[in-house]
């Protein structure tokens, strides 16, 4: 019987992306393994049943489940989903590990070796399967547009008949993978970009993009290419040196994050109070309690005169490509270990032992245990 990986529905509201496209179906084929796919599945991301060749096809996420050895996901199954797992099967996905001590028991007393993307390490062999980084880059474009598309002002330079019009001057706080791409893509709109990261050696990368650094003399670089918590300290000196940017900005994008914790509180109340009328903000940190006072998670809000915008989910609003890229992701995670059609896990790579959620009836990662207290 050859390996059957198993893609269901996603449920979480308002996710529209799949952990499979059909290209990616094609190399799991050429490997051995076999495909079920949940009918319908792929509709939300616009990969109607019909653009999936070879694949075998079932009526629902416990059908799905009963067949497979391998079961991918985008967001974490439901409790039900989960329970539906045959022991012994591989979840693999982005997995929230630490949002939930009560999802990791039961993986693990469900004796579900579980991936979570998340805990990928931050080695350059893993790369190419981090969905944060592919995801992230979704985000930062898609931040870049709501801005535009919310502000009362052109992004780029205007020359018309009666004179010109100035671009409108966005600042990017944070610039990994999310911010940089919103740097990119607000440079493409025309806009004046600054950005901001408390890790110093982001500089070249932010000025390579023709956007400005602006330096507040405070750094906290971490480790594994995160940055670590500011101080108390720290944290008034950063705020005293941005207010100055945030108030001159037509745009305020926010992208700043910590993994396993809420999101950094970077931009005050006073400091959205003493920004332009009609000023936009974009929140992109919303969904893990935002980096700026007065955000609200999926709600767009006034602030004075300011408009502040937390989106959720925002990878969903381009399922099509994040789709693409995702499925790519876990493709590269476990093709590896897909051996003459059948699946051999190697504890021995660091890769593979550093994702693992839970595995042989516990839960295996040590930093996720430490945060939920397991």
């Amino acid at each position: 019987m050859p390996l059957t990986l198993g893609v269901i529905s996603e449920t979480a509201p308002g996710e529209r992306r799949l952990s499979v496209v059909p290209d990616v179906v094609k190399k799991y084929l050429g490997l051995g393994a076999r495909v079920v796919l949940q009918q319908g599945a792929g509709v939300p991301a616009h990969f109607p049943d019909a653009v999936f060749a070879d694949v075998t096809f079932a009526a629902s996420a416990a059908e799905v489940c009963a067949q497979s050895d391998v079961v991918f996901c985008v967001q974490p199954p439901t409790e039900d989903v989960i329970a539906q797992l045959k022991p012994g099967s591989v979840l693999l996905g982005m997995l929230q590990p630490w949002a939930s001590a009560a999802r990791a028991r039961q993986l693990a007393e469900g004796q579900i070796t579980a991936f979570a993307l998340e805990l990928l390490p931050r080695i350059s062999r893993a790369q190419s399967m981090d969905a944060l980084s592919s995801q992230g880059a979704v985000a930062g474009y898609e931040c870049a547009l709501i801005a535009a598309d919310h502000s009362p002002k052109f992004f780029p330079m205007l020359t018309y008949a009666a004179g010109t019009i100035r671009p409108a001057k966005v600042l990017v706080i944070g610039c990994g993978v999310a911010g940089l791409q919103t740097i990119a893509t607000a440079r493409r709109i025309g806009a004046m970009v600054e950005a901001y990261d408390v890790r110093p050696e982001t500089r070249e990368q932010v000025e390579s993009l023709g956007a400005k650094f602006v330096d507040t003399g405070v750094s906290a670089a971490g480790t594994g290419g995160y940055a670590r918590e500011l101080t108390e300290e720290e944290k008034a000196r950063q705020a005293e040196r941005l207010a100055k940017a945030v108030a001159q900005c037509d745009a305020l994008i926010t992208t700043a994050a910590i993994p396993g914790k809420p999101a950094p509180r970077i931009i005050t109340a006073e400091m959205v109070a003493k920004m332009k009328p009609g000023a936009v903000v974009v929140d992109m940190a919303a969904e893990t309690g935002g980096n700026v006072e007065g955000t609200v998670a999926g709600e767009k809000v006034w602030i004075h005169d300011v408009l502040v915008i937390g989106p959720v989910n925002i990878p969903s609003r381009m399922p099509v490509h994040a789709s693409e890229m995702y499925a790519k992701n876990l493709f590269n995670f476990i093709s590896p270990f897909i051996q003459d059609g059948a699946l051999a896990l190697d504890w021995d790579d660091e890769v593979m032992a550093g994702a693992c959620l839970t595995h042989a009836g516990e839960v295996r990662h040590a930093g996720v245990k430490q945060v939920l207290g397991l």
